[in-house]
């Protein structure tokens, strides 16, 4: 029986494994990054020239961790990009014609990645990136005011990849190893550190893209 058992769990593992596969694989080709060329690297250590792109942020205060602020940052930045901003969707005529709530929706905006996290003194930053599509002119205007749009200008950053979990201590980890190694480098460091997850919560740790990064100022 308990060979039986351990048969049994060992499938499941296997089918959990393969779906995850295929809604990763999926959602991988689907989700629109912002465009950057690669500079220099090394084994762990990306140097990526990025260009300009906006992004949707929102300013978490007095949150109890890092994991309190994305899911507050998270529940209100996917308000925005479901339809809650100023924008009104133009859709052609098709069929069927159907009836409904004449009150105007919002326009809905494709998800991209990354979600971004920045520490500040006032508390936590949390923003998504908006398709490439979009110009800081052309952005559907957010209707919580707490939600706030920003062209981030072209920059160098440095940034180093992990897989795992998103925690408190595998971020803190690979940040002082990308301060470590940019000190090494004697790179000018701009501005705070950013943290940015690709991937969903029902990817496998192993499996899951997580970076940290930050601006510098470089001649590579």
């Amino acid at each position: 029986m308990k060979k039986f058992r351990s048969a049994i769990t060992a499938v499941i593992l296997q089918l959990l494994l393969s779906l995850t596969l295929t809604l990763y694989g999926t959602t991988a080709m689907a989700i629109e990054e912002p465009a950057y060329s690669i500079i220099e690297s090394n084994d762990k250590i990306e140097y990526r020239q990025y260009q300009p792109f906006i992004i949707a942020e929102t300013l978490i205060k007095d949150a109890r961790d890092r994991g309190d602020a994305s899911s507050v940052g998270f529940r209100r930045l996917f308000g925005y990009i479901s339809g809650d901003n100023t924008a009104q969707e133009k859709i052609e005529m098709t069929a069927p014609v159907i009836q409904a709530d004449s009150k105007p929706r919002g326009e809905k905006i494709e998800m991209t990645a990354p979600v971004q996290q920045t520490e500040t003194e006032e508390g936590w930053l949390v923003a998504f990136v908006l398709p490439l599509s979009y110009s800081i002119d052309t952005a559907p205007i957010p209707t919580n005011p707490k939600v706030q749009l920003r062209l981030i200008e072209p920059r160098t950053m440095a940034v180093i990849s992990f897989s795992g979990r998103w925690t408190e201590k595998n971020v803190r980890r690979h940040e002082k190893e990308l301060m470590e190694f940019l000190e090494e480098e004697k790179d000018i460091i701009i501005g705070k550190t950013e943290f940015a997850a690709y991937n969903a919560p029902f990817v496998l740790p192993f499996m899951r893209r997580n970076e940290v990064m930050v601006q510098v100022l470089t001649e590579k």
